[in-house]
Formats: C-alpha cells, sequence, structure tokens
C-alpha cells in the first residue's frame, strides 16, 4: 500500500517543483506514494479567508489561529476511508527534533503522515500541544515558512521506499546510512586538468574498491564530521 503523505500549507504552489520533477514526481506516477496538499486557509471561517492573528501579550508578527489548522487536520483525516489511519502529525519547526537519516527511515515505515508547514511568526501552541506527534527541524537556523523543510523531509522519505530508486541498494551507501559520511566518487575521463582517478577504482578489484570506499568514508566522516565519527565508533564499537 502507497505511504500518504497529506501537506497541509498556505503556499500550495510552493510544491509544484517538487511533486513534478525527479524522483517524488516518478514515486507518485509508480503508487508508491499518494502526496496531497491542503490550503489551510480554505478553512478559515471569515469572508478575508483570516488564519493568522497578533500574539496575546504583544510582540512583532502575526500566529497561526487554532481554528483553521485544526479543521483541516480533522478534515484531511477523514479522507481516504477506514483502512487508512489517522496518521502521525508531525509540525515542521525550528524547535523539533534535528532532521537525520535515522528519523527519516523511521518515518519512511509509516503508513500516512501529516505535515504541518507554518508561517508568519508560528503556530498558535495549542496547535503544538494538541495536534502535533512530533516537531522535526532543518537545523539550527530560521526559514520564512515550513514549506522548504516540508519539501526536504518529503524528498528524503520517498526515495527510501522499495522501488522509488532505479536500484533499492543505491541507498545503502549514500552519506548517514552507516553513520559516515559517503566516500569520494569519479567518473570519466580518468584524468582531468592533471587530477587522476585513484588507480584503486581502475584495477577491477572489487575487494579492493570496498576496502578504499570504506576507509575514504572513514577519512572524510573523521575530519569533516567528527560528531558522525563519534557515533559511528559508538555504534561499532571502536575507539
Amino acid at each position: 500500500m502507497a505511504l500518504r503523505v497529506d501537506i497541509l500549507t498556505l503556499f500550495c504552489e510552493m510544491f509544484d517543483g517538487l511533486l513534478s520533477t525527479s524522483i517524488v514526481a516518478r514515486a507518485c506516477q509508480r503508487g508508491l506514494v499518494d502526496i496531497r496538499l491542503t490550503n489551510i486557509r480554505d478553512f478559515a471561517t471569515d469572508a478575508y479567508g483570516t488564519v493568522d492573528d497578533a500574539p496575546f501579550g504583544g510582540g512583532p508578527g502575526m500566529v497561526l489561529m487554532c481554528q483553521p489548522v485544526f479543521d483541516a487536520v480533522e478534515a484531511v483525516r477523514k479522507q481516504g476511508g477506514d483502512d487508512l489511519p489517522d496518521g502521525k502529525v508531525i509540525l515542521l519547526s525550528p524547535q523539533g527534533r534535528p532532521l537525520d537519516q535515522e528519523l527519516v527511515t523511521q518515518l519512511a515505515g509509516e503508513r500516512r503522515l501529516i505535515l504541518l508547514a507554518g508561517h508568519y511568526e508560528g503556530f498558535d501552541e495549542r496547535i503544538r500541544t494538541g495536534l502535533a506527534d512530533m516537531e522535526v527541524s532543518l537545523g539550527d537556523f530560521v526559514l520564512s515558512g515550513g514549506e522548504i523543510a516540508a519539501m526536504a523531509l518529503t524528498d528524503a522519505i520517498v526515495r527510501l521506499l522499495p522501488g522509488a530508486l532505479g536500484k533499492d541498494a543505491s541507498t545503502d551507501e549514500e552519506s548517514f546510512s552507516m553513520d559516515l559520511l559517503e566516500y569520494p566518487q569519479y567518473t570519466r575521463p580518468r584524468v582531468f586538468r592533471d587530477m587522476p582517478t585513484p588507480e584503486v577504482l581502475l584495477s577491477g578489484d572489487h575487494g579492493k574498491i570496498a576496502q578504499w570506499r570504506l576507509e575514504q568514508a572513514k577519512l572524510r566522516t573523521m575530519q569533516r564530521r567528527p560528531d558522525l565519527w563519534d557515533k559511528y565508533n559508538r555504534q561499532h564499537g571502536q575507539q
């Protein structure tokens, strides 16, 4: 059964590129994932389509109101019939758990996900406490809204679905799949502007190539991401 991903946003048009190109589009065409967009503004109750208001206590910006967001989630949950679960509601927020491959793998095993992409100053706190099962962040920086984060999360999840890539094994050696960064890659020509391809990759010895790639992945991780290197050593019992 296809993974169902509902994305609730005020800017559905931002997702046109994601849904019409590359791996995500092909996965949708193959029936591996069903991605649906819902405009939160459709659930406003006044003629102006109001979905935000000034924060109590004062301060800059506007805050997304509870009513349209709750109503949007409840309406989306009624779609799909009895065989589709309510789904895990994920709030895209800089206050959430940092997104990593472990979390992506976990979420790729779900039957249904509901992504809340906020905008403006943020969500009314009661949306966090009354709706969200999880908050997810792309990192320690602030975006104009949650749409880009929702796209990144969706893309990362979809490419793990069986059949989404040309070769399912092609995800096994990517960065973060083993708590290591990916090894260096080369293609033709063998030498470009006096920069040669390592001879071992041209040797045809698959054992030596695999060993070189692992050594390079370890070296690159140790140099560039000491936090991942420490995690790798803990997981594999190395010092």
